[in-house]
C-alpha cells in the first residue's frame, strides 16, 4: 500500500520501534524520544540527523541517540515495506513510501496513520477489484 501523509517524529519513531524491536527495546530507550533503531542491510534502517552517537548494539539493532533529525530511511527485511520520513517543520514531517499489511498494523498502532484513512483506502481497494469483476 502506497503511504503518504504526515506524521510527527515520535509517532514515526514508535512505528520503527513496533517494526523492529519492541521485544527488546531496553526500556529506558523506549521512554527516550531521542532514541532510535537502526540495522544494516538487509532491511537498512537510518537516521540522518545534525548530530548522532552509537549507544549499543543488541541483536541486529544498533541504538543511536539523534538530535535535530533531518530524515529517516526505513526499510523491511522482507524488502515489502520502504518509507521515508522527511522534516517538514521542527518535528512534522511526512512519510512517503510503500508498506505491508503489517507496517500498516503497526503504523495505525504508532498513530502514524489514522484508522480512517486505512478504512477510505480498504474501500476503494475493494471498489476496484468490484469494478475489475464487472
Amino acid at each position: 500500500m502506497e503511504i503518504d501523509v504526515k506524521t510527527t517524529l515520535e509517532k514515526f519513531r514508535r512505528f520503527m520501534i513496533l517494526n523492529t524491536c519492541y521485544s527488546f527495546i531496553p526500556k529506558g530507550y523506549l521512554k527516550d524520544p531521542s532514541i532510535f533503531p537502526e540495522r544494516d542491510p538487509p532491511g537498512r534502517i537510518h537516521v540522518e540527523a545534525v548530530s548522532k552517537f552509537s549507544l549499543e548494539t543488541v541483536k541486529e539493532i544498533k541504538f543511536v541517540k539523534a538530535y535535530e533529525v533531518l530524515g529517516i530511511i526505513y526499510n523491511s527485511k522482507s524488502g515489502n515495506t520502504s518509507l521515508i520520513w522527511r522534516q517538514v517543520k521542527g518535528a512534522i514531517g511526512r512519510v512517503s513510501g510503500k508498506a505491508s499489511p503489517n507496517s500498516i498494523v503497526n503504523l495505525v498502532e504508532a498513530e502514524v496513520l489514522p484508522k480512517s484513512h486505512v478504512k477510505r483506502l480498504l474501500k476503494e481497494l475493494e471498489a476496484r477489484a468490484g469494478s475489475d469483476e464487472a
